[in-house]
């Protein structure tokens, strides 16, 4: 059999299993800036509009790992073509969406297609490329992942002032349809990964459910302590069962043959610390992103295209800080780096809790970009040492653990800062202390984070002869 590197066509199927990548990584940030539109147009609520952006990230973080357990079931290709038919067919309800219901119905139908979709397509360019070419082939695929979000918000922004917001899902639709009717013609079908002996590793049921229902249960908690406090059952009954499920996650890992979390491997210091650093960037970054759209649009009275222009400069930023962060961190550690980075964004937080509806350029931008430029080198931090020293035969869960966590932080910091927003994302009067209070959260979590990097993160130093460290 020739190597899979040898395929004429390979650099075609990267091309096209990047393109579903993109789709997937955009469609965390698009919602955010046409959130006030699609509030208009459905009369969200606050605890709506928290479920549209978090019912995506969700399901799409905690069942990644499931997404590649089962692409070694039932095939790389077959897993990749279920998850992009569920995505384009969840795009399409989306847009069509008449309430609220149906359009968190159809963004957590698009989070599942994404969690099979994802891992499936890593591993097919993984199969397809071997050698200097592979390194090359990851390169490209790391790269999806910050210019989809810098061009999620600018798209949000343009579609939801021209055509409508739900242009932002009916966009997926033709091209996923490429990308799924190409595939086939250039990917062969692959079958089950086997065990030692032939038999199959298994797929661990008990722990996936548990792994979707512990944050689901969270966001919820915390959205019933927004509407009706901390006191009320309806808030601390649901954060208890998440509890309870966080502790049975960790039962059925540790009796599952073939768990989809090793807790031994989880518990490894750096991997700890990366995937907690992670948790948190992602959460105040998107919870970022969700304020600032909301402030600009529902108080300053921004258009959906002006608001993703003024993002442009702080998706710049993330991308920056990352840069700076690859080379920073073989000289100067990922202890100090990493608290560096957060204190920065701390600094970005505070700065955005003045604000007090006057201009957004200085009021918002300086903030947003410290905040961003800070989270990008948290980013990195958290890749790199979570990252350091896995075997090639734990590559896999490591990356899927860190992916958990951008997601999961992503849809948890949403639920944070809309509780402590409160009243602030209502219609009506705009009121400004819940921005500022949210604001003030965000910054909390980072200089905590901070504190947590310093003693979790590696006390060693990458080979500063290696280079400048590269996220994959």
């Amino acid at each position: 059999m020739a190597p899979p590197a040898s395929h004429p066509r390979r650099w075609l199927i990267l091309t096209l299993l990047c393109m579903a990548q993109f789709m997937l990584i955009v469609d965390v940030t698009v919602v955010n800036v046409a959130l006030p539109s699609m509030r208009d147009d459905l009369a969200l609520s606050p605890a709506a509009m928290t479920w549209v952006v978090t019912a995506y990230t969700m399901l799409f973080g905690s069942l990644l790992l499931l997404g590649g357990r089962l692409g070694d079931f039932l095939g790389r290709r077959r897993t990749f073509l279920g998850g992009l038919a569920l995505f384009i067919v969840a795009s399409l309800m989306s847009g069509l969406a008449e309430s609220s219901g149906m359009l968190i119905a159809a963004r957590a139908a698009q989070g599942v297609g994404a969690a099979f979709l994802s891992p499936a397509a890593m591993a097919t360019v993984m199969a397809t490329f071997q050698g200097a070419e592979r390194n090359r082939a990851l390169g490209v695929w790391a790269a999806i992942g910050g210019t989809g979000a810098a061009f999620g918000v600018l798209l949000g922004g343009v579609l939801a002032s021209g055509p409508g917001w739900e242009w932002a899902f009916f966009i997926n639709v033709p091209i996923g349809l490429t990308v799924l009717f190409l595939v086939p013609v250039l990917v062969k079908e692959d079958g089950p990964t086997t065990g030692p002996g032939g038999r199959h590793k298994g797929v661990d049921l008990p722990g996936a459910f548990t792994m979707v229902a512990t944050p689901a249960l969270l966001i919820f908690g915390l959205v019933q302590a927004r509407d009706h406090g901390f006191n009320d059952a309806t808030a601390w009954g649901p954060l208890l069962a998440a509890a309870l499920c966080a502790v049975l996650f960790v039962l059925a890992e540790r009796s599952a043959a073939s768990p989809l979390v090793r807790l031994s491997f989880l518990a490894r210091r750096s991997m700890t610390g990366g995937c907690l650093v992670m948790l948190a960037s992602a959460g105040v970054l998107i919870s970022g992103f969700f304020l600032c759209s909301l402030y600009l649009q529902h108080v300053l009275g921004y258009s959906a295209l002006r608001t993703g222009l003024m993002f442009l400069p702080a998706a710049l930023a993330t991308t920056i800080g990352a840069h700076l962060a690859s080379s920073a961190v073989p000289r100067l550690g990922w202890r100090v780096t990493a608290a560096s980075g957060l204190g920065v964004a701390m600094a970005g937080g505070l700065l955005l809790s003045g604000v007090d509806g006057g201009n957004a350029w200085t009021e918002v931008l300086p903030g947003f970009v410290l905040l961003s430029f800070g989270l990008g080198v948290g980013f990195v931090c958290a890749i790199t040492s979570a990252m350091h020293g896995v075997g090639h035969l734990d590559a896999g869960l490591g990356s899927g653990l860190v992916n958990t966590a951008h997601e999961l932080g992503a849809s948890l910091g949403i639920a944070v800062v809309a509780a402590v927003a409160g009243a602030s994302l209502e219609g009506g009067t705009p009121s400004l202390d819940g921005f500022d209070n949210a604001f003030v959260a965000c910054a909390a979590i980072s200089v905590v984070t901070a504190v947590g990097a310093l003693t979790l993160l590696p006390k060693e130093r990458p080979d500063p002869s290696a280079g400048p460290i590269m996220a994959h």
